[in-house]
């Protein structure tokens, strides 16, 4: 019943684009790294007044014990949240993961984040009228209303950058790209085979360790959840939009560009069966945008225009002959980010959706 509340969720929304119920459904095995550092509870809502009660409602009820000691304090998180438009499902959801992550001890809850904002989070407040691009949430427009009403207070915002490839990067990108190259730094695209793509791996995951530790209500990965987040990703990588930055042979930064691998996936209904499997290599020949998952620098070489030539590189190789794109989402980005921001801003982008995080004291 849990995974099928979305089906009826959004049986008519044409933006939605089912996610694959496989994926999801792993999140709850034993076998989650998550089950080493947390604890969780999924609830569903039923409607009982039906002559086979159904699932109008979802949500998970989690303690993440390494966000717990990097806040220090008492958080939970919420996650997983689905529900028909009803504001009584949505509080009796929102109330009962709330009961419980009292009984563990938390004192105030944030969300939605399912499990870790490293898998999935984020609550669509602006920018209904598209499809989301990969990896990233949808909901209708009537969640955020229900959080408003039922007294959720916003923690942050984040944005999801518009970047038509039809539009050319300021000169100084390029300019940045040579000086980089003039200061020793070398560029090449991620190596998505054998050995070298295990190596690249660990580079990206001691790069996103080093970068990334700070980031809000965010906590590092281990190495074994990373890599098995790069290994389902390896045959859906594109080098040519995932330029590397290296410094005497070290990686020291890298543009994480990927296909919009939702345009197939909206064709396969969430299961990658046999007949799945042949629908998505079907349709990704329709895939004409993309979406920049992140830009990333150690900061000793930002000074060396690194940031700036990534991008340059990166744009460049989506812009190149024979390939598809025609528009890129940089996402997602913290409205407090201001540095990303500017320099995601310079280039062109412009914001076309807002999400966020919502906080309540228990």
């Amino acid at each position: 019943m849990f995974l099928e509340v979305p089906a009826r969720v959004y049986a008519d929304d044409p933006n939605w684009i089912p996610p694959v119920r496989s994926d999801v459904a792993k999140q709850f095995l034993p076998t989650n790294p998550f089950f080493e550092y947390g604890n969780l509870q999924q609830f569903i809502a039923l409607d009982q007044n039906a002559k086979n009660p159904q699932a109008v409602g979802r949500i998970v009820a989690a303690v993440n014990r390494r966000l717990l000691e990097r806040e220090g304090e008492n958080l939970g998180v919420f996650g997983f949240f689905e529900c028909l438009p009803d504001l009584a499902i949505a509080k009796a959801l929102l109330d009962t993961a709330g009961e419980w992550l009292r009984e563990q001890g938390i004192t105030k809850v944030r969300g939605p984040i399912d499990l870790s904002i490293h898998n999935n989070g984020l609550l669509l407040v602006d920018g209904f009228d598209s499809p989301p691009m990969v990896m990233m949430p949808y909901n209708p427009p009537y969640y955020y209303e229900f959080m408003e009403l039922e007294g959720w207070q916003k923690a942050k915002d984040a944005y999801a950058y518009d970047f038509p490839l039809d539009i050319p990067l300021p000169d100084k990108f390029e300019k940045a790209y040579r000086i980089a190259c003039k200061s020793g730094i070398t560029f090449r695209p991620l190596r998505t085979k054998g050995k070298g793509f295990e190596q690249d791996c660990l580079s990206l995951y001691q790069l996103f360790t080093k970068a990334f530790t700070n980031n809000w209500s965010s906590t590092p990965r281990s190495q074994e959840e990373f890599l098995a987040e790069a290994k389902s990703l390896q045959t859906l990588v594109d080098p040519d939009v995932f330029p590397v930055a290296e410094d005497q042979g070290e990686m020291i930064g890298f543009f994480m560009g990927l296909p919009d691998y939702n345009i197939p996936l909206k064709h396969v209904g969430g299961r990658l069966n046999f007949w799945g499997i042949l629908k998505f290599l079907w349709y990704r020949r329709q895939i004409d945008q993309g979406r920049v998952i992140a830009i990333c620098s150690l900061p000793e070489y930002r000074r060396k225009m690194v940031p700036l030539a990534l991008i340059y590189l990166g744009m460049q190789g989506g812009r190149q002959k024979g390939k598809p794109y025609k528009r890129a989402e940089l996402s997602w980005v913290w409205e407090d980010n201001f540095p990303s921001r500017k320099l995601i801003e310079a280039s062109g982008g412009k914001i076309y959706k807002t999400y966020r995080i919502y906080e309540k004291a228990l």
